[in-house]
């Protein structure tokens, strides 16, 4: 299981969370940062910083943003 980055990010872009990743699995999209579930390994350090609160645990995504959890994966897919 992995981190989601969610809505709250678009247009955000702090990027504490990139700075605080110890296996680099998070990049900069167009409009928000994505979390490559391969290589997430659930540290939960880029929760802990993320000051618009976008990232959750995959299983603790609210309903209303489950749809990030494909965009995620699709990141990472397509580039």
């Amino acid at each position: 299981m992995a981190f989601i980055i969610t809505s709250p990010c678009i247009n955000e872009k702090a990027a504490e969370c990139v700075e605080v990743c110890p296996v680099d699995c998070i990049e900069e999209g167009k409009d928000m940062f994505y979390i490559d579930p391969d290589i997430c390994i659930d540290c939960g350090a880029c929760e802990a910083v993320c000051p618009v609160e976008a990232i959750y645990m995959e299983d603790e995504v609210p309903e209303e943003e489950n749809e990030y959890i494909a965009l995620n994966r699709k990141f990472f897919e397509e580039n």
